[in-house]
């Protein structure tokens, strides 16, 4: 996949980084880290600068998020309740779950868009529920570019400084990924704990 990602912003620039931040938003399986990271080290070689790969990257990113974002509002949260009363006793879940959750989104949404935009996979994935909760679309936005940026700046500057030897980011980029990961996952092991604690309670 790596090679056929170089060739095709080889071949087709601007619009090539365009093209492929956009389908990593909406198939994470894309990595941004391979499409800023070699589109850094496109300006040393090439007439593409800096400023140019990061705002063609930003506006791809933000126009999959987009999409995602109008795919959780199709979703919305009433179909997710009403799919949880039909299946959930399944999980164990309940409709009153779900706006538990939805009220916990409504209240920390923007700063775990933010965050999130900044961690592989996830970075894609958050712009579904941020839909699904109804988060103003604005508000979404704002939150989305400037998480986006940040991580657009340091991974194509990152390409840039590192000229032939990009590739040595991509190693630094899958540690962070595990580390985010554990993270997250902790923290989503420990809002389930609680959460069965507090309904056997």
């Amino acid at each position: 996949m790596q090679e056929w990602i170089t060739h095709f912003m080889e071949q087709f620039g601007y619009i090539g980084i365009f093209l492929m931040i956009l389908l990593e938003n909406i198939f994470p399986p894309i990595p941004s880290e391979i499409v800023l990271t070699f589109g850094g080290f496109m300006t040393t070689r090439t007439q593409m600068s800096i400023p140019g790969v990061i705002l063609y990257a930003t506006a791809g990113s933000l126009s999959g998020a987009c999409v995602l974002y109008l795919v959780g509002r199709v979703l919305n949260v009433e179909r997710l309740e009403m799919v949880i009363s039909r299946w959930g006793h399944l999980l164990r879940l309940k409709t009153g779950d779900v706006r538990r959750a939805d009220a916990w989104f409504d209240r920390y949404g923007y700063r775990a868009v933010f965050f999130c935009r900044m961690v592989p996979l996830v970075r894609s994935l958050i712009s579904i529920p941020a839909g699904m909760s109804g988060m103003r679309f604005s508000r979404f936005l704002i939150y989305s570019a400037a998480g986006t940026l940040i991580w657009n700046v340091l991974l194509v500057s990152a390409g840039a400084l590192l000229g032939r030897s990009w590739e040595k980011v991509l190693a630094f980029m899958d540690v962070y990924a595990i580390v985010a990961y554990v993270v997250i996952g902790a923290a989503v092991l420990f809002f389930i704990v609680r959460f069965i604690i507090r309904r056997r309670r």
